[in-house]
């Protein structure tokens, strides 16, 4: 059988997806072949495979640390959030179907034998598998059917180590009651566990190891530093945008971003954060859209006629149109680029409510959301600038008028997107447009000429991930984890 360890977490957000890509860069550069899997992910944030299904972006991030393509079989069930009850459920990178979440916890067993059958072809494949868990195995309230935690590693039959987050505190609370909400069958289960996100002096978290070995039984293995660098690697959930990455400078480029209650993508804002002279700044609900702004970007969003309506609601119609007057850029990327037209109507109730919902009318076209989801790799030169782009598309709905004569991206031979007769307003359905360090210069050099500086995102990625892995083997027991997993033999780091 192939080695297989599951990290399930105390909580969310307890930084499992970083440990997984970690983990998994570090154990591809001994030459392992490793796959990451997480049975169920509920996420707006997702990426497309090479075989046009959608998967998380933290799988997708994953499996680049691994140095492979990501796949439909790294996250077989995916939950789209619609609303504040029920979600949207991609089985196997396709759209399965709607469902509340009373329905959803019915449902789970059923799709149960679909992430085994994606588990052992990934398996099949590699020498170690790093499945990550969802939330908390200590959600007994949710355990009958469970897909995503204890549940799925009875049924794969692998070993399981916990991660806490100690940044948030009570660390040692947050261990013993996982531990003492876990049935004896699943307590066998347990390896250990690993602290992460730690602060400070480590030496005064020593009695604290042998307080959980007394609670417990579980060993430490590991204690891992907070890694600053972290915020260099795309997130995946939105509590990721609480928290501001960097101050915001009177003399960077200011990128405003609304908040809209279902984004999606964001992680289309990274390669902007990532440079020194750019302050992305995202406006909560309740704040305007600040005056100074040189851009006001819309990000993508799950439930665009809902965004579109909050966006009214707040009053960040009247702020970005006189956004616009003042010679302001507006940028929208895919649900925001539909935002910007004359009206987005769902006739169909695909996103929920039949209905139209006035648009910004600063591009002259209109959207109605129907059909398939289209979800594809696409990649071409952006129009103006003529540099090259490439990214994914992700969307459902289709939109026409008279600007789209004047697309923002030649992929090659099919135009995406609309601008303004000024130039100054543009959208497009490319999610990842400003990846390409190219364009990405040359759009902000526009803004303030010379103020740039080119951040090589890409690379940037890559070095980071290896940062990460050799934080990882410095205070994580590796070797140990390896054997946990099942690895008659353990590659030494090189």
């Amino acid at each position: 059988m192939t080695a297989a360890l599951m990290l399930q977490g105390t909580g969310s957000d307890v930084g499992k997806s970083l440990l997984v890509a970690g983990l998994a860069r570090a154990c591809a550069r001994r030459g392992l072949r490793v796959r990451p899997f997480k049975p169920q992910n509920m996420s707006n944030n997702a990426a497309v495979t090479p075989d046009g299904g959608e998967i998380g972006r933290a799988q997708a991030l994953q499996a680049r640390a691994c140095g492979v393509a990501p796949s439909v079989d790294m996250n077989p069930v995916l939950l789209k959030p619609q609303g504040e009850t029920g979600a949207q459920i991609v089985l196997r990178g396709q759209v399965h179907g709607n469902a509340m979440a009373r329905d959803y916890h019915a449902l789970k067993p059923t799709l149960l034998p679909a992430a085994l059958e994606s588990f052992h072809r990934l398996s099949s494949e590699a020498d170690l598998v790093v499945v990550e868990g969802a939330g908390s195995p200590a959600e007994v309230n949710l355990r009958a059917g469970d897909i995503a935690n204890m549940g799925f590693a009875e049924a794969a039959d692998i070993p399981v180590v916990l991660i806490a987050d100690i940044h948030r505190g009570g660390v040692i609370a947050s261990i013993v009651g996982t531990h003492a909400l876990l049935d004896a069958d699943e307590k066998a289960r347990l390896r250990g566990y690993v602290i992460n996100k730690f602060r400070g002096d480590q030496g005064l978290f020593d009695p604290a190891i042998a307080i959980l070995k007394a609670k417990t039984g579980l060993d430490c293995l590991g204690v891992v530093p907070w890694f600053e660098d972290a915020r260099y690697l795309p997130a995946e959930d939105a509590m990721a945008l609480e928290t501001p990455t960097r101050e915001n400078h009177s003399n960077a480029i200011q990128i405003a971003v609304p908040r809209f209650g279902r984004i999606a993508n964001f992680d289309d804002l990274d390669p902007l954060a990532a440079e020194p002279d750019v302050a992305v700044i995202m406006v909560p609900s309740g704040d305007p859209i600040p005056q100074d702004a040189d851009i006001v970007l819309l990000p993508g969003s799950k439930a665009t006629c809902s965004d579109l309506t909050m966006l009214h609601a707040e009053g960040w119609d009247i702020d970005i149109k006189a956004h616009a007057r003042r010679g302001g850029i507006v940028v929208g990327l895919c649900g925001g680029f539909q935002m910007l037209g004359h009206a987005v109507a769902d006739p169909e109730g695909v996103e929920g409510s039949r209905g139209v919902i006035q648009g910004l009318g600063l591009l002259d076209i209109t959207t109605t959301i129907a059909g398939d989801k289209t979800l594809t790799d696409a990649s071409g030169v952006e129009a103006t600038t003529g540099e090259p782009v490439h990214g994914y598309e992700m969307h459902i709905g289709k939109t026409t008028g008279t600007d789209t004569l004047r697309p923002m991206l030649d992929l090659h031979g099919r135009g995406d997107g609309a601008v303004s007769a000024d130039g100054r307003i543009m959208g497009c359905y490319l999610h990842g447009l400003f990846v390409s360090d190219s364009f990405r210069a040359k759009f902000l050099e526009r803004i303030r000429s010379g103020r740039t500086k080119e951040v090589a995102y890409q690379a940037r990625i890559e070095r980071t991930l290896d940062e990460l892995a050799t934080h990882l083997e410095e205070h994580v027991a590796v070797d140990r984890l390896l054997t946990i997993a099942g690895l008659q033999e353990t590659p030494s780091k090189g």
